[in-house]
């Protein structure tokens, strides 16, 4: 890969902080936010017995385990459903030499692994979908549990939640909790049943309940991947992808619930469709990380409201796809619930699936793929059937 590739973006502040040699590792604050250059991870660089990759790596998670790194990603022909789609777990000291942990191969499409690290434990849930390249197809949510070096349990149905898909996984002032969507076979049949967000927490890891007593459902319409952050209020603010569409349009919602109301979400548009969305904090700022559209506005949602709403998501699907893609990092405004660029990631192509590791007080560890960084610009449709890498990269933040 290039150092010097143009796609890699920085803010001015960004740029200030490159010429002044001053970082994180002389214990003073940056100045801006900025990004490192990417290190491939997957295909390995070094030798990992029991892997093989394919030609498309893509979805992951990230988490530190007992001293070690713990790293679950996709491997398959392409972006697009297929019955050889694997999913492999390998772990690390140092994040530089992989040894597998446990590989999953069910014969239809295996996606969105999430780890989470718990009570001294460590579990692994995905969603099963199927064969068909050309649908959207959630069978339901499966989960193994790390019994040791080099084996995790068989996984197991998650019978709890049929065709829930889990998003994201973290834990919060000691609970674990998970947040995912039901009803994704429907993302592209507008007629069809709503999309409900639901937020659950555990105590086990196991064992999942509502965090909102009684209220599994934080979200019903066209949203679907959701990430959040609480505030130091005890107010939440999340980001949602809307790519079915409802009443607030297409693109994302931008939500905050107030303490006393968890299970109240109050939401606003936003026309620009964050895919991926991964939503942490630094200090009192949120950050947002999400594909960004290369189109003129940066727009989703194209506002033709001429045309009745299944024929708006047809042609707006159709217009994102033909559009190149980059993985980038936003800021939220938690008062305005809006919005803004910050910078990209090394990214372009099929690109934005990512998960990060703190690495200190100004830094982040942030693994994501990427179409390759170097030839052709590719729309995102044509991108998704070629080749794509895993890499991690260093995230400075003031």
């Amino acid at each position: 890969m290039r150092s010097n590739s143009p796609l890699v973006s920085f803010s001015p502040a960004a740029l200030l902080l490159a010429l002044s040699g001053c970082g994180a590792e002389d214990g003073i604050a940056p100045l801006g936010p900025a990004v490192g250059e990417p290190i491939q991870v997957v295909p390995f660089t070094a030798t990992t017995e029991g892997v093989e990759t394919q030609q498309a790596n893509n979805n992951l998670d990230v988490v530190a385990h007992e001293g070690r790194y713990f790293l679950a990603f996709r491997t398959a022909p392409n972006h697009f459903a297929s019955d050889r789609a694997e999913l492999y777990v390998v772990s690390s000291t140092d994040q530089a030499r992989w040894t597998v942990e446990t590989r999953v191969a069910l014969g239809t499409d295996v996606r969105e692994p999430r780890l989470l690290s718990y009570g001294g434990a460590l579990y692994l849930y995905f969603a099963v979908l199927g064969k068909d390249p050309t649908k959207f197809e959630p069978q339901g949510t499966m989960f193994a549990v790390y019994e040791g070096p080099g084996r995790f349990s068989e996984p197991s149905w998650w019978e709890d939640q049929p065709g829930f898909i889990p998003w994201r996984l973290k834990v919060i002032d000691g609970v674990a909790t998970m947040i995912g969507y039901e009803g994704g076979e429907n993302i592209y049949q507008p007629d069809g049943e709503p999309i409900r967000v639901k937020w659950l927490k555990s105590r086990d890891g196991l064992a999942w309940e509502p965090v909102v007593p009684g209220q599994p459902t934080v979200q019903v319409g066209g949203g679907s991947e959701t990430d959040f952050v609480f505030q130091d209020d005890g107010s939440v603010i999340a980001v949602t992808r809307n790519e079915a569409g409802d009443e607030l349009g297409w693109g994302s919602k931008i939500c905050r619930a107030e303490p006393e109301r968890l299970g109240d979400w109050e939401c606003k548009s936003d026309k620009r469709k964050y895919d991926s969305p991964l939503v942490f904090r630094r200090g009192d700022e949120i950050y947002l990380i999400g594909r960004r559209n290369l189109n003129e506005t940066g727009n989703y949602d194209l506002d033709m409201d001429e045309l009745p709403p299944a024929q708006q998501a047809q042609k707006y699907l159709v217009e994102y796809s033909f559009e190149p893609k980059r993985c980038s990092l936003w800021k939220v405004d938690p008062d305005a619930l809006s919005v803004s660029f910050v910078l990209d990631l090394p990214s372009r192509g099929d690109t934005c699936f990512a998960s990060a590791l703190d690495a200190g007080e100004h830094e982040m560890t942030v693994y994501n793929y990427t179409s390759p960084l170097d030839g052709e610009d590719l729309d995102w449709f044509r991108a998704q059937g070629g080749p794509t890498i895993i890499y991690r990269t260093t995230l400075t933040l003031p």
